[in-house]
């Protein structure tokens, strides 16, 4: 019997909510004067709960879950009609807002709600008394966790740039500061305190342009440039502009990809900074080694067929654990080797969002001591 009167308040709830959207409608209809008065008047209130993206749960006086839409069961585990909201959901703000609800004291509220398990998810819950005598009431959750995602990157960005350009900026007011005093008239520490000071201004210029080159690519669709580029010019191309570099390290810079046009769907200009971010990185952090080769493959993978292209290192190789981090920005696996070599921290993170954009992607393999593997997966088509 218990079952039968919340199956009939169910159907009166959402038959309410039908009659609501239908009045709404046809009134909407008859003042524009077009379509007929009643457009809506096959629809029931159940299709509207489903209809609806965000996770939608009904529930009633008592707290009890009575309709949870399929968002809802996909977003939240263990979800039974006649379960206690406040059991399941046992945040305070929760817990306050529900009893508000049920006791009259509010019609309606929004609150944040957090979960950490089985991943961290963050909403923004909307909560509404509905029906006739306010008998139910609806929570609707607006999923806020790419957003908050997003604005912890951006503050982390903007914390690590401020500080990447401080320390440079420091270390020139300081040589400023001392040949203004004590080294006005060393010839010999003036010297040496301006080449410090134009490798200090060379950095940050190389940091300036890497951000805004990640400033451009950020601003840009998602969507595959129109245009086509001949692979094997390209890395020509990158090599020949790398050979001062590998010839300071000692380095040999070995090319594998036969003879002939490999023409590609992708944006030439953006796919030359991608190998020489790789190249570069390969000749400086690898010259341990002795050499760079530069393979190529057909690749099997999904969605489509790829042509994977290896830039490999045999130098001292990455630890496993920082394998997944290599394309944050900023992150180095030794900061001062890094910084020693010139580099911004923000080489990879380019690449990343290149690759992303052509929808190619980059896989990374290396061991200590082996050196590392970097391969682009670029689609054929």
């Amino acid at each position: 019997m218990a079952s039968m009167r919340k199956d009939g308040r169910l159907r009166r709830l959402l038959d309410w909510l039908s009659r609501r959207i239908r009045a709404a409608a046809g009134t909407n209809g008859r003042q524009r004067g077009t379509g007929p008065a009643d457009p809506l008047r096959h629809l029931s209130g159940q299709a509207l709960a489903e209809a609806v993206t965000d996770p939608l749960m009904i529930f009633d006086r008592a707290g009890r879950l009575v309709h949870a839409n399929a968002a809802a069961h996909a977003a939240f585990d263990g979800l039974r009609n006649g379960m206690s909201l406040p059991l399941r959901f046992r945040t305070p703000e929760m817990q306050a807002t529900l009893d508000a609800l049920t006791s009259g004291a509010e019609a309606s509220a929004a609150i944040e709600y957090s979960e950490r398990l089985p991943v961290e998810r963050a909403y923004r819950v909307s909560a509404t008394m509905i029906g006739q005598g306010s008998e139910f009431g609806v929570l609707v959750f607006k999923d806020q966790s790419e957003a908050r995602r997003i604005d912890r990157m951006r503050s982390d960005f903007i914390a690590n740039a401020s500080h990447e350009l401080r320390t440079p900026l420091s270390s020139i007011a300081g040589f400023i500061e001392t040949l203004r005093g004590p080294a006005r008239d060393d010839t010999a520490s003036r010297d040496r305190f301006l080449a410090i000071m134009q490798d200090q201004t060379d950095r940050m210029a190389r940091l300036i342009d890497d951000l805004l080159s990640l400033s451009r690519l950020e601003t840009k669709p998602y969507l595959r440039p129109g245009t086509r580029f001949d692979l094997k010019a390209t890395l020509d191309a990158v090599i020949a502009s790398m050979a001062p570099l590998a010839q300071e390290n000692g380095v040999t810079i070995e090319c594998h990809l036969g003879h002939g046009q490999l023409v590609l769907p992708g944006d030439e200009d953006e796919m030359f900074q991608v190998f020489q971010n790789l190249i570069e990185n390969a000749c400086k952090y690898g010259r341990t080694g002795g050499r760079v080769v530069i393979s190529s493959a057909e690749g099997t993978q999904t969605p489509g067929p790829t042509v994977d292209v290896t830039v490999r290192d045999f130098g001292a190789g990455i630890a496993e654990q920082d394998i997944p981090r290599l394309t944050e920005r900023f992150y180095r696996v030794e900061a001062e080797t890094s910084r020693a070599q010139k580099g911004t921290g923000l080489g990879l993170a380019i690449v990343k969002h290149i690759l992303t954009r052509h929808r190619a992607w980059l896989s990374i393999s290396s061991e200590p001591g082996k050196g590392a593997a970097f391969t682009v997966h670029l689609p054929a088509k």
